[in-house]
């Protein structure tokens, strides 16, 4: 793939943008990539593994001159980062950012954007429970979906390009209105985290009383609820307050179900559940034949 931006800068050097470095490097869509990073520890592991070209100490410099700019912060820091760079933004730049959150990512950043420069907003539905600057790899975004956000007024030369630059890095794309992409979060990603972190929290209560035994006799279910629940504190706490409304409204539905759950074991209604989860298995056989997970033994987690 030739080079779609001669100079990128990431803001935030975690798990996404290090994951975009590498991918970009790889596939030669870049001229040059700088970063940057708020912690001086996490630009000086930057320095120290390669990550990007050059490692700017000020947000601001890291910006100043970028044909792309591509926010990897916290959804709750994107106001005060968007403010901060605003000035230093080229004319005919774009920038985009990589929350799960956007609704309230548009509503901070677009006021700070100057005229002249685009505002394309955008999340990779990609990503492990691992964060920081060692955890990026090439492959991160192969065959993952990367959903484009276009704001008002959005020029249209600008969003392709995007989208172009997203599919090359081996992603599927789709655009979506802001609303209608967090209520879309809200079920796939946000309330299975926020379940996820409310049973391990119900498990570690438990073990207090027990040993440890939850722990050490822990069964797949409940492993996979630990990765899940091994994500970046500060992400998922900034996630959650700023897809307040559409989390609550996905809650509400989840209580509703556990509650008609509850009544069909403790009355033996049998047939419910056995209806149920044949119905709810079927999701997992939609997801794996759309090509975003798979059917290998294990769940793919058997050693060869």
């Amino acid at each position: 793939m030739s080079q779609l931006y001669e100079r990128v800068a990431l803001i935030g050097l975690g798990l996404i943008a290090s994951s975009l470095f590498w991918a970009m490097r790889r596939d030669g869509l870049a001229g040059e990539v700088v970063g940057y990073a708020r912690s001086s520890e996490t630009r000086e592991t930057a320095r120290e593994i390669g990550l990007c070209d050059r490692i700017y100490d000020t947000a601001v410099e890291a910006v100043e001159g970028a044909d792309l700019v591509i926010l990897c912060v916290p959804v709750g820091a994107m106001d005060s980062v968007a403010r901060e760079i605003a000035p230093a933004l080229k004319q005919g730049a774009t920038v985009t950012d990589v929350g799960s959150v956007k609704r309230a990512i548009v509503d901070a950043v677009a006021p700070h954007i100057p005229e002249g420069v685009h505002f394309v907003p955008s999340h990779p539905l990609a990503g492990t429970e691992h964060s920081g600057p060692r955890s990026g790899f090439a492959e991160l975004f192969e065959d993952r979906w990367f959903l484009i956000v276009p704001v008002e007024g959005n020029n249209a030369n600008a969003v392709d390009r995007i989208e172009t630059l997203w599919q090359a890095m081996g992603s599927k794309t789709a655009r979506m209105d802001a609303d209608h992409h967090d209520l879309v979060l809200a079920v796939t990603s946000h309330a299975p985290h926020l379940i996820a972190y409310t049973m391990v929290g119900v498990a570690d209560d438990l073990s207090r009383v027990t040993d440890s035994e939850v722990i050490n006799y822990s069964a797949a279910g409940f492993r996979d609820f630990t990765r899940i629940a091994a994500s970046d504190p500060t992400m998922w706490r900034d996630v959650f307050l700023n897809n307040k409304d559409a989390t609550l409204e996905i809650l509400g539905r989840f209580t509703e179900e556990l509650f008609a759950l509850q009544r069909a074991i403790r009355t033996e209604d049998g047939d419910m559940l056995h209806d149920y989860f044949t119905r709810t298995r079927a999701i997992r056989r939609g997801i794996v034949e759309a090509g975003q997970d798979t059917d290998a033994p294990n769940f793919g987690r058997s050693k060869s």
